[in-house]
C-alpha cells in the first residue's frame, strides 16, 4: 500500500486534534509533524517534504494561501498537494488560484474529508510531471567540456569532475575536488547542460554525480543519505521519491 506522507498546518489545537484524529483512520496516511504557523509550515516542508498537505487560510503571521505560494516557490521538483481548511467560505477562488486539490470548510465532516482523500488518491496515482526525480542519463557520455560563469569570469570545467551542485542564496555551487565555483544559472540550467553524463536529482536542491557516491545509507521516514568520494566525505539527502529510483540505476 502506497503512503501518503501528510502534514497538517493549523493553529487552533482542537481543529488541529480532530483532523488528526479523521486522518488517523485512513490506513494510507501517515501522518508528519504538524506546523501552527505559515513559517513553520514552510520550515518542515523544507524538512519533511510531505505528499499533502492540509493547512488553515488563517494562520499567526504568514497566511495558508501565502505559505503554499512560499513553498510552490521553494519546490525545484515536487510540490504537495494542498487541501485548505477554514471556517469560511469566501476564499475558495484564492485557494484554487494555486491549484489546491480541495478547500474543506470546519466544522470537518468524515464524509467530506473521505472525498478529499479520494482526490488526493486519485491525483497521487496519476503519472508526475514534476513530482518525480529527473536523471539526466545513467549512461555516461564521451567527455565533454562545459562554459560555467564564477562571479565575474567563466571557467572551463570537465562534467566528471562535479560531484555535486547545490542552491545558495539564489546562485548556485558547483562543487568539485577541490574547489566550489559560484555560479548565476540554476541548477535545472545544469540539469540541461549535462544531460547524456551520470547526474541524479537525489532531492529537489542537489544534483549529484553518480560516479562520485561510494555508499547509501538509510535515513529515516523512508529517506536516505548518500556519502561522496571526496575529501569532506559529503553527504547528500535522498528524497523518499529519489530512492527507489536511485536504487534501480544501480541495478537494485
Amino acid at each position: 500500500m502506497m503512503k501518503i506522507y501528510t502534514m497538517i498546518a493549523e493553529d487552533e489545537q482542537l481543529a488541529r486534534e480532530e483532523l488528526i484524529y479523521l486522518l488517523e483512520k485512513e490506513p494510507d496516511v501517515h501522518l508528519l509533524p504538524s506546523a501552527m504557523t505559515g513559517e513553520q509550515l514552510v520550515e518542515l516542508y523544507v524538512e519533511h517534504e510531505p505528499d499533502v498537505i492540509f493547512l488553515d487560510v488563517h494562520m499567526p503571521g504568514m497566511r495558508g494561501v501565502d505559505a503554499a505560494k512560499k513553498i510552490t516557490e521553494l519546490s525545484y521538483m515536487k510540490v504537495p498537494l494542498f487541501v485548505f481548511t477554514t471556517a469560511y467560505d469566501d476564499y475558495a477562488v484564492e485557494a484554487f488560484e494555486i491549484e489546491a486539490v480541495d478547500y474543506i470548510l470546519k466544522p470537518y465532516d468524515s464524509d467530506r474529508l473521505q472525498t478529499a482523500m479520494n482526490r488526493i488518491r486519485k491525483r497521487l496515482e496519476q503519472p508526475e510531471k514534476e513530482g518525480t526525480p529527473q536523471v539526466s542519463s545513467h549512461v555516461k557520455a564521451p567527455a565533454a567540456k562545459l562554459l560555467i560563469d564564477d562571479h565575474d569570469r567563466t571557467v572551463v570545467l570537465s562534467p566528471d569532475s562535479i560531484y555535486y551542485a547545490v542552491p545558495f542564496k539564489r546562485m548556485l555551487e558547483i562543487h568539485t575536488e577541490d574547489k566550489v565555483i559560484v555560479s548565476r544559472m540554476t541548477l535545472q540550467e545544469l540539469e540541461k547542460k549535462l544531460q547524456g553524463h551520470a547526474f541524479f536529482r537525489t532531492h529537489r536542491s542537489y544534483l549529484v554525480n553518480l560516479n562520485h557516491i561510494q555508499e547509501i545509507t538509510p535515513w529515516f521516514n523512508g529517506t536516505s543519505n548518500v556519502t561522496l568520494r571526496d575529501k569532506k566525505q559529503t553527504t547528500i539527502p535522498v528524497s523518499r521519491a529519489a530512492r527507489k529510483q536511485l536504487f534501480e540505476l544501480f541495478g537494485n
